[in-house]
């Protein structure tokens, strides 16, 4: 089925598609620096929690080195 449009509605069909693809471009672009935000906001909690188990860990460690030095003076 051909259908014959006016000069008028061609151009605003033009128009329309162009918006509707520069909205699509808009929201990928949004997609993706989200995804990126999301994906650093991730890995920043990841090596906070692997800095405070090193921390923690450094700390029962010297915590045990000195109570073992106490102990080896009494």
């Amino acid at each position: 089925m051909t259908e014959n449009y006016s000069k008028l509605r061609q151009q605003a069909e033009a128009a329309f598609g162009k918006a509707q693809s520069q909205l699509f471009e808009r929201q990928r672009a949004i997609e993706d620096l989200n995804s990126i935000v999301i994906a650093r906001d991730e890995k920043t909690e990841r090596l906070r929690e692997a800095r405070l188990a090193k921390e923690l860990h450094d700390s029962v460690t010297s915590a045990t080195k000195l109570t073992s030095k106490r102990a080896r003076k009494s």
